[in-house]
């Protein structure tokens, strides 16, 4: 099973880019058929379901994929876009370094890790590490 090798090791590389395996058309994958059959030995014929099930199994797994990182990116942009609606209200929490501070929200920045808060004292508070959130000082009298 030559070809099936080869279509085994050229899907890891297919998985490191997803749009080459996502991008593959019936055609291709036609080609890629009348290839193992005509690589085949005719007196030890390959199974051509079991080809079918991987294709299958790494399609699934690229959509699988795919669908991961397009949730993950929506619960960035919900946690950024709830960060930002913290702007002028003041907030406790921990910075990275662990210190508590209290602070109005200023700005709101990203990082790998997340949306994080810049106080008016000018520390940052990573969203997560906020634990407090009041919409104003009270004035007095």
């Amino acid at each position: 099973m030559p070809a099936v090798s080869a279509l085994a090791s050229s899907s890891s590389v297919a998985s490191t880019n997803k749009d080459a395996f996502s991008d593959l058309t019936s055609e291709e994958f036609v080609k890629i058929m009348f290839t193992e059959l005509s690589n085949q030995d005719p007196l030890k014929p390959n199974d051509s379901n079991q080809m079918l099930q991987q294709l299958s199994s790494l399609r699934s797994i690229q959509s699988d994929i795919d669908l991961g990182q397009k949730l993950e990116s929506i619960v960035t942009q919900g946690q950024l876009s709830t960060a930002g609606s913290l702007i002028g209200k003041y907030v406790s929490g921990l910075t990275e370094g662990g210190q508590r501070v209290v602070g109005e929200v200023v700005a709101v920045a990203r990082n790998a890790d997340g949306p994080l808060l810049r106080l008016s004292n000018n520390y940052l508070v990573p969203f997560e590490n906020v634990d407090v959130m009041q919409g104003s000082l009270e004035e007095p009298g």
